[in-house]
């Protein structure tokens, strides 16, 4: 039987040599191909593998969701990936150095692709986006990135972000010029705006709610603009694109679908605060950073939510995963 195996694998190990430069070029990690799950998820779903994306991310859960654009028009979630690592606290991101990871509204043209990132694969974010420069907020060169290590991004493991990577290089190809990126804090339920209430950023998420709402109602991307340095949604794309940063607002007007269930979940969320103990309400961490100064490994340790099972440096623990020849041996 052992000598059956290694005749196996030793036969393997010839095909796999002989493989084209064609072929061997599909391997390289920018150009690689949808794993075939995926590709039947999509089918199965409505999905063409070139269709618009939409990505929507959530620190507190440590979700990034990637959403498809289906043969109606409307939006449908793909898959869920578990974020490996992400720096900092609940809140936006402010000044460069500050070691957070955005929050808000952002958009991925083509050029922002990175094939050639020292952290594997990178997607840039489009951080500062006009909210953030209208409220003098600074930064460069957040991404969503492989290697599982953070200081201000979102990074994924390796084999994540290539496959991230993938489908945003086919919904280009299939003619999406940009894609929407929603970066939250956390969920936006009513019980998470509860437990929140007490922060002090609880102003600017009830903002980020109103886009989220709109989303998760039409399934459609909101169009996003920004007027009195604020964000504003559930507009013409006409009507955001000739607005100004510190300029005014338009008279606003949900529509009746998005404003029932914004009022609703408002009222919910003010219920279950007035219900709930000084306790359950959440603390924000309290490590402090100087920017530019070395991060103490104290404040390391908290600023980092890594995912179980790699190291400070973004590698696996343990080493390694298997070949593809291991279960030859087992």
């Amino acid at each position: 039987m052992f000598v059956r195996r290694i005749v196996t694998a030793a036969a393997l190990a010839t095909a796999l040599l002989t493989v084209s430069a064609c072929q061997y070029e599909d391997m390289i990690p920018a150009d690689a191909p949808l794993p075939a799950d995926l590709v039947r998820a999509m089918k199965a779903n409505g999905m063409g593998e070139n269709s618009p994306i939409l990505v929507r991310l959530f620190k507190e859960e440590s979700d990034l969701e990637i959403w498809k654009q289906k043969t109606d028009g409307t939006y449908a979630l793909l898959k869920t990936y578990e974020i490996c690592a992400w720096s900092g606290k609940l809140g936006p991101k402010k000044k460069e150095g500050d070691r957070q990871a955005p929050e808000g509204f952002y958009t991925v043209t083509p050029a922002q692709l990175n094939p050639n990132s020292s952290y594997h694969l990178a997607i840039n974010m489009g951080y500062p986006n006009a909210y953030d420069r209208a409220n003098g907020r600074t930064g460069s060169h957040l991404m969503i990135h492989g290697s599982c290590n953070s200081s201000g991004c979102y990074a994924m493991d390796d084999e994540q972000v290539q496959e991230i990577y993938a489908l945003a290089r086919h919904s280009f190809e299939g003619g999406q010029r940009a894609f929407q990126i929603q970066a939250y804090p956390f969920r936006m339920t009513p019980k998470n705006m509860a437990r929140h209430k007490n922060s002090e950023h609880y102003d600017f998420w009830k903002m980020l709610k109103k886009g989220s709402d709109h989303f998760e109602i039409t399934q459609r991307p909101p169009n996003v603009g920004v007027c009195e340095r604020n964000y504003i949604f559930d507009q013409t794309a006409e009507t955001v694109a000739g607005l100004r940063p510190n300029g005014p607002c338009p008279e606003v007007e949900m529509a009746p679908q998005i404003a029932a269930k914004h009022h609703a979940e408002e009222a919910e969320a003010e219920k279950i605060a007035a219900r709930m103990a000084p306790s359950e309400f959440a603390t924000s961490s309290t490590f402090t950073y100087r920017t530019g100064q070395p991060i103490s490994a104290e404040a390391y340790a908290q600023e980092q939510h890594r995912r179980e099972g790699y190291d400070r440096d973004g590698n696996r623990i343990g080493g390694a995963q298997g070949s593809i020849f291991s279960s030859f041996f087992d």
